[in-house]
């Protein structure tokens, strides 16, 4: 089964058999990526500061799990901007007084969400609504409740918005890995019943993406994807199902998607997805 954004069934994904940096073969644990092909020495790693002091033991832990972990060139959602884009985003940063590498409290958060509102198309500040969606996204980015968003969130997640604002749909298609891919049409399957899943799985596979920590809760066991949720089929997914199903608010069942419209509609939360910190770049809608 396939189609032209999708991969046949049974579509295997091959990792790079050399480490990237090295580009040697060795009987050293190689580190995969979870979003693209390539793997990694643990020393070549920490040789060019990629992995510092404990989180050497995080990637450890999670490079072989089906939560995974990505490298450092699919962590940064910055890259994926070109060199035009990353122009506009400075930018406006510049404009905005936005200082980088800083953290960002909440009023600074909102402050350049109004600003940028009103440089935009409506020339008006958020309405009320507005910024009390920003405070949520606030909140997602900020899972640990620390009072601030560290920088790297900040800039992926307005690398997120930049993307969304300026390319077209199949553009943002090109930008997924044949891992998320996969991984997408794995979800699609396991939700639906033949071509079609409700509007309400999509949403739930879309809030599934972000379930990075397999420690924190039993519904985030390391069965569990990083950009797909577990088949119903899995010996794991006995202890997530009752949560996975447990109907989003006001989510309506009245429309159902196909596959290329549910990934179409989850691309730009896959691509959020990919960054290793907890904090979720793109808060899906419900």
């Amino acid at each position: 089964m396939g189609c032209g954004t999708g991969l046949p069934s049974d579509a295997q994904v091959v990792n790079d058999e050399m480490c990237d940096v090295c580009e040697v073969w060795t009987a050293e644990s190689l580190f995969p990526c979870r979003v693209c092909t390539r793997v990694f020495h643990d020393g070549c790693l920490r040789r060019m500061g990629y992995i510092q002091g404990d989180s050497a033991a995080e990637v450890t832990e999670t490079a072989h799990t089906e939560t995974g972990w990505s490298c450092h060139y699919c962590d940064n959602l910055n890259l994926l901007l070109t060199e035009e884009e990353m122009y506009s985003l400075t930018e406006t940063f510049q404009q905005c007084k936005v200082i980088p590498d800083c953290s960002l409290t909440l009023e600074d958060f909102l402050r350049y969400r109004h600003q940028t509102a009103k440089r935009g198309s409506s020339g008006r500040a958020l309405s009320e609504e507005q910024e009390e969606q920003a405070a949520r996204q606030f909140a997602a980015l900020d899972p640990e409740r620390r009072g601030h968003v560290e920088w790297p969130d900040f800039l992926s997640h307005e690398s997120l918005l930049l993307l969304q604002q300026l390319r077209p749909q199949n553009s943002l298609l090109r930008l997924l890995t044949v891992k998320e891919r996969e991984r997408a049409r794995a979800a699609f399957l396991a939700r639906g019943s033949g071509s079609t899943v409700s509007e309400a799985e999509c949403r739930r596979a879309q809030h599934s993406w972000f379930c990075k920590r397999p420690t924190e809760a039993p519904s985030c066991s390391v069965s569990v994807s990083h950009v797909g949720p577990i088949a119903d089929s899995s010996p794991a997914s006995s202890s997530s199902k009752s949560q996975d199903k447990a109907p989003l608010p006001t989510e309506p069942e009245s429309r159902f998607v196909d596959w290329p419209t549910f990934l179409q509609e989850s691309v730009i939360y896959i691509l959020a997805a990919r960054p290793n910190s907890s904090a979720i770049h793109l808060k899906p809608p419900g």
